[in-house]
This record gives structure tokens, sequence and C-alpha cells, in this order.
């Protein structure tokens, strides 16, 4: 089947990132899809490489354009989406893409493409455990992450609506789960 996809959404924090990393340096035909995004870039992220960097007005301008596959606002202001001009570029080399998105992003990707989509939602044990690894990663404000929290809460509930739910509890059973999930959607 051409044109397949991967996605892993999960609340901030729950290591889906950790995951999708392992697979791409695993597999080598598999791309990580850049989102595109209105928020200020954190850490050592880099426009064009973790994420399509904007300007709020800059996106709203895009979305008009209907340059997306599919956005969402998932705070104030602050847009996430999938640039159409993103898949055909990977699509084009005759690999399978990989998106580590938003939760309501993943749902809106899998009820878009179907069962040319793996949908994997990763989360921990319990929010106290997510909470400890958002402080943890030292990238964001005490606010921040109870923001993050209060949102991991409702993204939670909807875990249903993807293929899979790693339960990222142990790293290296999480990665095993995970590569021996998309070696069998591969073939």
């Amino acid at each position: 089947m051409k044109n397949k996809i991967i996605i892993f959404s999960a609340p901030s924090g729950s290591g889906k990132s950790t995951v999708v990393h392992y697979l791409l340096k695993k597999y080598p035909e598999l791309e990580f899809s850049i989102s595109a995004t209105s928020r200020a870039p954190r850490g050592k992220e880099k426009n064009g490489k973790d994420y399509y960097f904007y300007s709020t007005r800059k996106f709203k301008e895009l979305i008009s354009q209907k340059a997306f596959v599919e956005y969402e606002e998932v705070y104030e202001d602050s847009f996430y989406g999938t640039l159409r001009s993103e898949l055909n570029r990977i699509w084009e080399k005759g690999h399978t893409i990989v998106f580590d998105i938003d939760v309501k992003g993943g749902k809106n990707l899998k009820k878009l493409f179907g069962n040319k989509a793996l949908a994997v939602f990763v989360k921990t044990p319990s929010i106290e455990i997510l909470r400890q690894r958002l402080i943890d990663r030292g990238t964001d404000s005490k606010e921040a992450i109870e923001t993050r929290i209060a949102k991991a809460s409702e993204e939670l509930t909807y875990e249903k609506s993807f293929d899979y739910v790693l339960v990222n509890d142990d790293l290296d059973k999480t990665l095993k789960e995970a590569d021996d999930l998309i070696g069998s959607f591969l073939q």
C-alpha cells in the first residue's frame, strides 16, 4: 500500500518524541513530517527541522489558502498543522510519513487516511508521572506545566480513537512494542 502514514499522539511529556526518534533511526523508509506551528521555538528547536515556525498572522493566512491537511488551535493563538506540501515532499521519495502530533490532529489524520494510517496513542501510567516528566524536562514554566496537565486530562479521553495505546512505563518495553507495531504495519 502506497502513501502510508504512522501517527504518534500523546499528551505532552508522555515520551512520543523519544519513540518516534528511535523508530526513525531504525527504519530508513520512514520520514518525519515536520508540523507547522505559530508558537515560538522551545529549547534547541530549529525551524525546518523540528517545526516550521510561523507568526499567528501567517499561520491564519495559510489556513485561508487551504495549505493544511489538518490544523488545530491547541491553545489560544497557538496553532499546529500539517502542510499538504510536506506530505507530497515525503511521498515523492516513496517514504512512509511519521507524525508526532497533538491528539486532535492525530484523530483527524486517522479519520482522513483510514487504513493507510496506523494511529498510536502514547501515555504515561498516571498524571502524576506525566507532571514529573514535564518538570524534569525543564523547558516549561510552572504555569505552562499546569496548563499541559489540564490539557492532558482532556487528551486522555481520545485514546479510544487510536488503533493502539502504548503505556510508556518502561522505555525499553515501549520501544520494543512500537518496533513490533511498525514492523507489522510496513509489511
